[in-house]
């Protein structure tokens, strides 16, 4: 005697054989599912939704190699957890060369200003190393928010957001890092002007 196939089991053999209409059936099923899981990863939809798709198409182009229906779901989520762990390791790499080129153009920008004060070498290396030690000697919290919002020109919101602090908290340490500057570097200051 020949077994019925369940509804669930005849939707994934036609998926198995490149039926379209069960593609669409799994593709409806666990789309929203998998965008936020990438979102957990990625924090950004746009890129979450392109992950997820990119997911469902590495799906449909290996859909011959998943053995059971319980295998579409687990497939699906490492195919994204993969492709979301490659962008984190690429956004990585950009920030790592957009941060080389920033300290790059700030060396630049200080040794041209420098140069135009007709400043020698050695007061150029002391007012540098002074700076930098100023900076480093800010409290944690005002020395990150100084460093994201002068070096790396973020915007308030943006660093909020990455410190998981509210944009006042950001203006607050940007207020007293500023402050503590001028009180450490006002010597200085007035050997520039």
């Amino acid at each position: 005697m020949e077994r019925v196939l369940s509804a669930r089991e005849s939707v994934f053999l036609r998926f198995k054989r490149g039926d379209e209409v069960a593609f669409k059936f799994y593709f409806d099923k666990y789309y929203n599912n998998i965008v936020g899981f990438c979102v957990q990863f990625l924090h950004d939809e746009d890129k979450a939704k392109s992950v997820a798709q990119e997911a469902f198409i590495k799906l449909w182009l290996n859909r011959e190699k998943v053995s059971k229906k319980t295998g579409i779901p687990a497939f699906l989520y490492t195919a994204a957890k993969s492709k979301c762990l490659n962008q984190i390791r690429h956004n990585k790499v950009v920030s790592k060369y957009k941060d080389f080129k920033l300290q790059e153009k700030e060396q630049q920008l200080n040794q041209e200003v420098l140069q135009a004060l007709n400043f020698d070498s050695m007061n150029l290396t002391e007012l540098k190393e002074t700076i930098d030690k100023a900076i480093q000697d800010l409290p944690e919290r005002c020395r990150e928010v100084f460093i994201k919002r002068r070096i790396e020109n973020k915007k308030n919101r943006e660093i909020a957001e990455e410190l998981g602090v509210s944009v006042k908290a950001v203006e607050a340490n940007m207020t007293r890092a500023i402050k503590e500057l001028n009180i450490k570097l006002a010597h200085y200051l007035s050997v520039f002007l």
